[in-house]
């Protein structure tokens, strides 16, 4: 059980268009886009081994921080449509 909780969190970057996105956390949103490579016209996904791992060492403080403050959400592509984009669509 230890080694398969251990393999199932890490957060992945994934490039998109040339540009390397990183795993972004509820922090990341926070910090200025010149400082990280978090953009609205990409979609993300909770990484969920991410979650566990935050949630079996809320205990030392220091891990949950990272886990949902920088790591809570992986890259997975570009938004399809305007709708996802959060763009209002024309008629």
């Amino acid at each position: 059980m230890v080694i398969c909780v251990s393999l199932v969190g890490c957060g992945q970057s994934k490039f998109i268009g040339g540009i390397e996105y990183k795993p972004i956390g509820v922090a990341s949103k926070i910090v200025p886009k010149n400082l990280t490579t978090y953009s609205d016209s990409v979609r993300y996904e909770v990484c969920v081994g991410n979650v566990i791992w935050g949630v079996i060492l809320c205990e030392t403080v220091i891990a949950p921080i990272y886990f949902f403050g920088f790591s809570m959400f992986n890259p997975v592509g570009p938004m399809n449509s305007p709708a996802e984009q959060g763009e209002t669509v024309k008629h």
